[in-house]
């Protein structure tokens, strides 16, 4: 028998290749690297607090001491109604939800710049990186939404100035719809920054102002009509006015609203997906 026969009868293990679709998705390839998805996430979260004093006890003191900052601005200076919900409550239910998909944008963002290095020595499905900060800011924002449940079990049960109905259990949906638009968002914004990386000070700067358009510290029926429609087109919106509706039982939550939220969330996870696989392919010539 040839070489050659012999060469071509031979199994790989591992094939890789640059001819894959722009929307293809390697969802077996994905789950077989899971074991590095989980050492990413467990890196990313011993090293950023292995050498601070009060350790993941950051976690509560951040939402805590913006909340504060929230009440003396918004609450005491600004006087924005809260819907009769104490304030501390409605501002620390924006904050949480606010905060993860805020640091989830912008870290996804940068994600072939910060990680040049690794990509360019070790093949593994590109995916996992961006993959992993989501996963990881899942679970700050699981130690943080356990604080915001603390506070809503305390005006429930104890204070009886809050009243939770059904949309709570919206809350899984919720967070998926925002973990998928951020990491949407930040694939577009890190395929793009390969090139041209001042587009991270615009996306800072942008991710700012996005936050007065998105119902974080006010209710968006307070809003007056002539503005209204630039909360009314943010795909946030009827994910923070569902969360605060479900739990804290105030604001006007119109249900078609999700449906909208949910729309452009799919499309800008495929669009993200597209330039993501485009761009992953050839990213070291230009980062």
């Amino acid at each position: 028998m040839s070489i050659n026969s012999n060469i071509n009868e031979q199994v790989w293990t591992e094939e890789i290749k640059s001819d894959n679709s722009l929307l293809s998705i390697n969802i077996k390839e994905v789950w077989h690297y899971r074991d590095l998805l989980f050492m990413l996430v467990k890196k990313d979260y011993v090293t950023f607090y292995k050498q601070t004093i009060l350790g993941p006890i950051w976690f509560f003191v951040q939402p805590i001491l913006t909340t504060l900052i929230y009440i003396l601005l918004f609450g005491q200076i600004a006087k924005l109604s809260t819907g009769g919900v104490p304030q501390i409550a409605f501002y620390l239910s924006g904050i949480t939800i606010w905060n993860y998909f805020s640091e989830t944008l912008i870290k996804t963002s940068t994600v072939f710049k910060d990680n040049a290095a690794v990509m360019g020595k070790v093949y593994f499905p590109r995916l996992i990186m961006p993959l992993s900060i989501v996963v990881s800011g899942l679970m700050k924002f699981a130690i943080q939404f356990g604080l915001f449940i603390a506070v809503v079990l305390y005006f429930t049960f104890i204070k009886k100035t809050i009243h939770p109905n059904a949309w709570v259990f919206a809350t899984p949906l919720l967070i998926a719809l925002m973990a998928s638009l951020s990491l949407g968002i930040g694939m577009v914004f890190s395929s793009l920054t390969t090139k041209y990386k001042d587009l991270v000070f615009l996306l800072n700067f942008g991710i700012q102002l996005l936050m007065y358009a998105t119902p974080v510290v006010y209710l968006s029926e307070s809003i007056p009509n002539q503005y209204k429609w630039i909360v009314d087109i943010n795909p946030l919106t009827g994910l923070f006015e569902c969360f605060r509706h479900g739990f804290l039982g105030t604001g006007h939550f119109d249900p078609s609203s999700l449906v909208f939220s949910a729309a452009v969330t799919l499309g800008t996870l495929l669009l993200g997906v597209l330039i993501f696989n485009k761009v992953e392919k050839g990213f070291m010539d230009t980062v």
